[in-house]
């Protein structure tokens, strides 16, 4: 049972720690070295995929080797715990910020919180911006209350998004 409860803590707080990576990631590798692929994703278009997609196969790479490492090479529950955190990371992510923002996917949930509204309306402010300079709300599953939209109105195609 301890093992149990300890790998769920863990899971949770490599969870809560990836959204301080993507930020640190989005603030000063996509919007700076690697602004050669993130320039796709602050470019209006309507290709299916775009450079900036390979951020998430970068991303995936630690908790694909984590799980590989702690399940195959040496059982390790405890990186397996790590390896499951950032993965459930990369589903709300990529739920969040492909489907529900950009729209990648055609589907937004039935039932629209303050919260949720929060991080799209916060989300539209960083893409207001098409340059590498001068952007502001670099998070993904968290932004401060001062981007709560005083009227909020869901952007419905793709390219408005971006």
């Amino acid at each position: 049972m301890i093992l149990l409860l300890t790998c769920a803590a863990i899971t949770i707080a490599t969870f809560l720690f990836w959204e301080f990576v993507a930020w640190f990631t989005h603030k000063y590798v996509m919007h700076g070295f690697l602004w050669v692929w993130h320039k796709s994703h602050h470019t209006v278009h309507d290709h299916a995929l775009e450079k900036n997609d390979w951020f998430a196969v970068v991303f995936s790479l630690p908790s694909i080797g984590l799980f590989y490492y702690g399940s195959v090479v040496s059982y390790n529950p405890y990186l397996i715990a790590v390896a499951l955190g950032i993965l459930c990371y990369g589903v709300f992510y990529m739920v969040f910020h492909d489907v529900i923002v950009h729209q990648r996917i055609k589907w937004r949930p039935v039932r629209q919180s303050n919260y949720l509204k929060r991080m799209i309306h916060a989300h539209y402010i960083h893409h207001s911006k098409h340059t590498k300079e001068g952007c502001e709300a670099f998070g993904f599953l968290y932004a401060p209350k001062k981007y709560a939209a005083k009227s909020f109105r869901f952007k419905s195609k793709r390219q408005e998004t971006q």
